[in-house]
């Protein structure tokens, strides 16, 4: 709570893969677990700016600009990136599995067992 360190590691994974959750949550000014204590209105204002936009690629190339000041300003950088995979035996059917996250899209409504 001092923020009296010099180094610390801090694991962040959500169960949302949206870059809204991470960087409100961690990043923009005054955030609860901004930890860092990091205020930059610039960086505050493309994080609005990339959540309002609905282009798919030009809301990518705002958050690489995103990461990328993160990443020069040393701030909380990214030690790794957790990959994950799912599976299910082949009598399940009708399963949709999401092409962006491992979370999201376990809805059941459209599944059945062949068996």
């Amino acid at each position: 709570m001092r923020k009296d360190y010099t180094v610390g590691a801090v694991p962040m994974e959500t169960g949302v893969d949206d870059p809204d959750q991470m960087f409100y949550e961690n990043f923009v000014c005054g955030a609860a677990r901004n930890y860092a204590g990091y205020c930059n209105p610039e960086f505050d204002k493309l994080v609005d700016e990339q959540s309002m936009q609905a282009d798919p690629e030009k809301r990518k190339r705002i958050v690489w600009q995103l990461e990328r000041i993160l990443a020069e300003t040393a701030i909380r950088p990214v030690i790794f990136y957790p990959a994950g995979g799912t599976c299910r035996q082949p009598w399940v059917k009708g399963l949709t599995i999401m092409v962006n996250s491992i979370y999201n899209g376990w809805r059941f409504e459209d599944v059945w067992l062949d068996k």
